[in-house]
């Protein structure tokens, strides 16, 4: 990739915990960071919500903490996929170890998806994107970015059973489930095209702008209307296609595409899992969703760049699952995270004789994304893993623990681990660590993998380097 990206997963637990035992998110959590010193828990509080003790960053450069009472786990800031899918997966390595070391596995499980079917409720994978500060952000570079953004979840939504109408705990008579499966767990919770909040009136394109480094050179283009994947090939080809259209955008080389109405357009798609996904352009004419996806995959084509492995994996794999949904879906499945599911989901069905809205398969719909490897649903598929996509990535150090050397994560964990060895006070951010009242470093520049001078503060004192030789 040419840009810097990361994701954030916000995990669903299911337990069997009674009101007498600590939540399970707060007993992992305290698990990994006092019992397996995997990171620095944070000794500040962060806001109002995030108090001193919450979370903290990460020895592999990524993040821990609980939010809202569930975990989520961010991963380093890493310029290749397959840096970005080791990160990921480390994190959920790493829960999934907890729940065994506190001898939980048996009557606890971390899932990762998107929606609670019970309340309705749900919960999001984030994405983030490094993206140039002078990046043309016109009217109509900002409509095609829409058109792409509503239908991407063709290629790599993780599916879903039922629709969100009523939840249970409303009214149980009035909640019905008009759809026996669709494309997207997020699609039902999209409302609007382009908001700042992330909890209300959630957006296409989240418009906080929130750098996290140098905000004359950067912007930091977050996404939560994606979906959690567990196959790395949906996962990689998210990520992996984004990054190509900012590419597009950043070149002020978008497509000339517009759509009547983004949001209605996403949940009609997410409502059609049998096709044949029409939609309408603003200008009144009607194509199909994998059209405008060829239009985006033909424009990245014409991209005047240095190819790199990354790129051609997107391309070959972008191209593969159009050329699947245009002629057999079937082909995807292992791939493609709502067909994979779909497909699965189909065969219990048939075998069982139970229909789509039978709480069973609600049931199966949660298992399929399930981080223990003996129950996930996800995991029956062979061939799937992130080893089988043949992604390049930096292969020194264990992603649990170590950090990508080719970005700011990594100067970050040095300076963590020095702060480890030491009693110096600390606060420690994305773009930032302080140093006990004097020694700042800072961490502006994502690009950069060595640890920074020090600021040029009145009255710092070399504590830190001389106790952590």
């Amino acid at each position: 990739m040419r840009r810097i990206a990361g994701l954030e997963t916000e995990y669903g637990c299911l337990s069997k915990r009674t009101t007498e035992s600590a939540p399970v998110p707060e007993r992992v959590r305290d698990h990994l960071f006092f019992r397996e010193s995997i990171g620095l828990i944070d000794v500040h509080d962060r806001d109002y919500d995030e108090p001193a003790g919450n979370g903290g960053f990460l020895f592999n450069g990524g993040r821990l903490y609980v939010d809202m009472g569930h975990i989520e786990y961010c991963t380093a800031e890493c310029l290749l996929l397959g840096d970005l899918l080791a990160s990921d997966r480390a994190g959920e390595t790493l829960l999934q170890s907890a729940l065994i070391d506190l001898g939980l596995a048996g009557e606890a499980s971390f899932i990762k998806n998107n929606i609670d079917h019970y309340t309705g409720a749900t919960f999001g994978c984030h994405e983030n994107y490094l993206l140039q500060r002078d990046a043309p952000l016109t009217q109509a570079n900002v409509d095609a970015l829409l058109a792409f953004l509503a239908v991407r979840g063709l290629m790599v939504g993780a599916g879903r059973v039922g629709t969100v109408l009523v939840p249970r705990g409303v009214d149980r008579g009035a909640r019905t489930r008009a759809l026996p499966f669709q494309v997207m767990q997020r699609a039902d919770y999209i409302q609007t095209e382009i908001y700042e909040w992330v909890q209300f009136n959630r957006a296409l394109i989240n418009a906080r702008d929130e750098p996290l480094g140098d905000p004359c050179r950067f912007r930091r283009f977050h996404l939560l209307l994606g979906d959690s994947n567990m196959l790395p090939f949906s996962q990689a080809l998210k990520v992996g296609s984004t990054s190509l259209v900012l590419d597009l955008l950043e070149a002020d080389r978008m497509p000339h595409i517009a759509l009547a109405d983004p949001v209605r357009t996403m949940h009609q798609i997410s409502h059609c899992p049998d096709g044949p996904w029409l939609i309408e352009l603003a200008d009144g004419r009607r194509w199909t969703a994998v059209e405008l996806l060829e239009h985006f995959l033909q424009a990245t084509g014409r991209l005047e760049l240095e190819e790199d492995p990354d790129t051609l994996w997107t391309c070959l794999a972008w191209e593969e699952v159009l050329r699947g949904l245009r002629e057999e879906s079937e082909a995807l499945v292992g791939k493609v995270d709502w067909i994979t599911k779909r497909h699965l989901l189909e065969l219990f069905r048939s075998r069982e004789g139970v229909r789509w809205d039978d709480p069973w398969m609600e049931s199966l719909d949660l298992e399929y994304h399930n981080l223990d490897e003996k129950r996930s649903l996800a995991s029956l598929v062979p061939h799937t893993s992130l080893e089988d996509l043949g992604l390049p990535r930096r292969r020194e150090g264990d992603p649990e623990s170590e950090a990508p050397r080719n970005t700011r994560a990594y100067a970050r964990s040095q300076l963590m681990r020095r702060l480890a060895a030491s009693k110096t006070s600390y606060v420690i951010d994305w773009d930032y660590v302080q140093v006990g009242n004097s020694g700042y470093y800072s961490l502006e520049d994502p690009f950069v993998s060595v640890v920074p001078p020090k600021a040029e503060l009145p009255g710092f004192c070399e504590d830190l380097e001389l106790r952590s030789k």
